[in-house]
């Protein structure tokens, strides 16, 4: 699966959705890829991971994480695909937690997976999470970098697809100047202004 065909399958399945949209960032955006139209399609989602699986195959990790929602699908199954574990990381108090009696040996192989990426968010929690544990970090690997490497981190990174989606504060939406109605989707909690 290469970046256009990765790409068809959000337009073609509905998945990329045109409004006025806060993401989970707290920034606004005109464009919305909603990967769960995706994931919600096992025939689908299964693609989409063992492509992720095979250019993770040579990177000698032996856990994958994820953090939740759709990380935890992706992680699963990149993790089958490579026999290997996969573990979740969930909202804490402050950050990522492992729950469930998750946790990682020092010098442990892990490679992170995620679905989108806008700021990366998600991705530097699990990779503080990691760290705390000792763990050595491989990879960090998405299904789709809405930031067209904007977003970089201080270990491998790879997408299978990128774009470059714009999104802005609040304060310099030109939505909201427009007084457009905001949608909220995706499963972080916060206030739609």
């Amino acid at each position: 699966m290469n970046q256009d065909e990765l790409l068809r399958l959000f337009k073609d399945s509905g998945a990329l959705l045109d409004g006025h949209f806060k993401l989970s960032s707290g920034r606004h955006s005109d464009i919305y890829y909603e990967k769960f139209t995706l994931l919600k399609q096992p025939a689908i989602c299964t693609r989409i991971c063992e492509e992720m699986a095979s250019r993770i195959r040579d990177q000698g990790a032996e856990t994958i994480v994820g953090p939740t929602t759709g990380g935890i699908i992706i992680a699963y199954d990149v993790a089958r695909y490579l026999g290997i574990e996969a573990i979740y990381a969930e909202p804490g108090d402050n950050g990522r937690v492992f729950k469930r009696g998750f946790s990682l040996d020092k010098g442990r192989k892990v490679a992170i997976v995620d679905d989108v990426l806008t700021r990366g968010g998600s991705v530097r929690e699990c990779i503080e999470l990691v760290n705390g544990y000792d763990a050595e970090i491989v990879s960090i690997n998405v299904m789709l970098d809405r930031s067209s490497g904007r977003v970089t981190f201080d270990y491998p990174f790879d997408a299978l697809a990128s774009v470059a989606a714009d999104d802005w504060s609040t304060d310099e939406c030109p939505l909201c100047a427009k007084g457009e109605p905001l949608t909220q989707r995706g499963s972080r909690k916060f206030k739609v202004r």
